[in-house]
């Protein structure tokens, strides 16, 4: 295990620069909006922000504020944060990330979660907090083998906890794809976890034996199938042809602020306007991670990945350890508590009053609470 601080050459900032300067806008439609797609007046502010104005060096330095290190685990560099609880009686929390956000996405809630009692809480709510980037995201490394699903980087995340970091029992939390990371930590390593709470919910078992649906459960598959023709365009390309959307969006940072920061918009309770819950510098520093670290390619390939090797949850396939849902009202979905309870053992179920998908962001206190209040019991 060895320290790291970013330290991006200057040369690729430069770049970076250069690249903006010289984009070649689209058209668009007179006076559209965010229906075609990221409004085009928006992102030429955006890019000329990035240009101009934004900051990567401040926002480097208080990236280095928190203690970060790179460790091999199965010949795969992994890269974290590890921040130490200020309590004495500290329970260990790994939280992951999901796609188009990266480890800076949980950079609100570490302070909250390690030292509570600065910020209004108890000090027995304390937590040793690891924040690592997944695999091909960030500052860990790029996968060159094909076959790195959820299961896969649960498996990593096991070893990181117990085998680099010596803990013998843990707690887990993640939303996106960081909620399918947790859940498969509760399914192959539960011996080894304390609890997992989750921000979204693994798609159940749902054939023979599964038991009949319920209304609310047939709403919201409709709901599901609704939102997956109108949103859902971005998972089909990724699953089916990642490289070749990869060519574009690795070249242009226009493009790839595009395609990163539209989601931001709609998948956030921000009522149409994303600066509402994120600040440009927010923005940008999430989608200059993903630039000069190059690796919008690999991350993106995951979806490709989980549809050529899926790992669809058993009859039998339970989550025995104690789970703890948050479910917030704008993100990408919202199903009822008997939907989550055929794979999980639910025992806290809260529905925020705010908040989308990037929940450790828009809502860090809400987050926090509810994580401190589920683990409470279990410490």
């Amino acid at each position: 295990m060895q320290s790291f601080k970013l330290d991006i050459p200057q040369a690729l900032l430069d770049d970076l620069r250069a690249r903006l300067t010289q984009t070649r806008w689209p058209d668009g439609i007179i006076g559209a909006d965010w229906d075609y797609g990221a409004k085009l007046d928006y992102m030429r502010e955006l890019a000329d922000y990035w240009q101009k104005k934004f900051d990567w060096r401040a926002q480097e330095k208080a990236l280095n504020g928190f203690s970060q290190y790179r460790v091999q685990i199965e010949g795969l560099g992994i890269h974290f944060i590890l921040e130490r609880a200020k309590g004495t009686k500290a329970l260990p929390l790994i939280i992951t990330h999901g796609w188009p956000s990266s480890f800076m996405q949980m950079l609100k809630i570490i302070p909250l979660l390690t030292d509570p009692a600065r910020y209004g809480g108890d000090e027995s709510d304390s937590f040793d907090v690891v924040v690592p980037s997944m695999p091909g995201y960030g500052f860990s490394e790029r996968p060159a083998e094909p076959g790195m699903v959820t299961s896969r980087i649960a498996d990593l995340w096991a070893k990181l906890m117990t085998e680099v970091l010596g803990y013998s029992r843990f707690g887990a939390q993640g939303g996106d794809i960081g909620a399918g990371v947790t859940t498969r930590l509760g399914l192959q390593h539960a011996s080894k976890l304390i609890g997992i709470h989750i921000t979204d919910i693994a798609r159940p078992y749902l054939g023979p034996g599964a038991g009949e649906l319920s209304e609310a459960e047939k709403i919201l598959l409709a709901d599901e199938e609704r939102w997956d023709q109108e949103e859902g365009a971005y998972s089909s390309i990724q699953a089916t042809r990642p490289q070749t959307l990869s060519y574009g969006l690795n070249d242009s940072p226009a493009g790839l602020a595009a395609w990163i920061v539209e989601k931001f918009r709609a998948w956030s309770d921000c009522g149409g306007d994303v600066e509402k819950r994120f600040t440009k510098d927010e923005l940008l520093t999430n989608v200059t991670i993903y630039w000069v670290t190059e690796t919008i390619s690999s991350s993106i390939r995951l979806y490709y990945e989980h549809r050529r090797n899926p790992r669809p949850l058993s009859l039998n396939e339970k989550v025995t350890i104690p789970t703890g849902v948050a479910l917030f009202p704008k993100d990408l979905s919202n199903p009822p508590r008997k939907w989550a309870e055929r794979t999980y053992n639910v025992k806290r179920w809260t529905q925020m009053p705010r908040g989308g998908h990037f929940a450790a962001m828009e809502e860090p206190d809400l987050l926090v609470e509810d994580i401190r209040a589920f683990f409470r019991p279990f410490r």
